[in-house]
């Protein structure tokens, strides 16, 4: 589990290509990954992987076809830069909304506008069904951060983003067409999912 509040930013220094996946090794700073063990879970970009090998400072995660399939990690190119979240832990303060860390599809960037030191970035989701589930003021994840959605137009959305969250993660440097992890709230989906249920019940009644 994790909280969406993004611990920084790693590089991703080698990929091993196996038959039925592959080795992403990230470089990380020695405080970031103080007390990591094997097994554990770390977020890249919103999705969950599990530490399967630690050398110093270098980390590595197998990453199988379908989660590179549906995230960006899989165009992601040595030496570029994606945000990380350890796991949460309990009676850790959760300054986000709760994020599993299982992307459930990609958007396109389809505009960046620069207001004075902040940022607020339109969105076109590439499935397009999963639009009954963003609602404005909803929670949502966004490469691993944890954002309000401010605005919904057909199948695109836009979010603020403030100056610390330019800061501390990689959005900054998206630009249009990139492509960004999503991940809807696990409650707005669990909500929407029922009302629609109930409501088709009611009308074979």
């Amino acid at each position: 589990m994790f909280s969406g509040i993004v611990h920084g930013f790693t590089k991703l220094v080698k990929i091993e290509k196996k038959d039925q996946y592959r080795t992403y090794i990230f470089k990380f700073k020695k405080y970031q990954i103080k007390n990591l063990k094997l097994g554990n879970s770390i977020s890249h970009n919103g999705c969950c992987l599990t530490v399967s090998k630690i050398n110093n400072n270098y980390i590595s995660f197998d990453i199988i076809k379908e989660t590179l399939n549906n995230t960006n990690l899989k165009i992601l190119k040595i030496g570029e830069y994606v945000n990380f979240e350890r796991a949460a832990k309990f009676g850790d303060e959760i300054g986000g909304h709760i994020v599993s860390g299982h992307v459930i599809t990609m958007a396109k960037v389809k505009k960046v506008i620069n207001q004075n030191d902040s940022y607020l970035i339109w969105l076109t989701v590439l499935n397009t069904s999963i639009m009954q589930f963003i609602l404005h003021k909803g929670f949502i994840c966004i490469d691993g951060i944890s954002l309000t959605i401010a605005k919904i137009k057909k199948n695109s959305f836009c979010v603020y983003l403030i100056p610390e969250t330019l800061r501390v993660t990689t959005i900054k440097n998206k630009r249009k067409n990139d492509y960004l992890n999503l991940e809807i709230d696990y409650f707005t989906q669990t909500i929407v999912s029922t009302v629609n249920t109930l409501t088709k019940l009611k009308k074979n009644l």
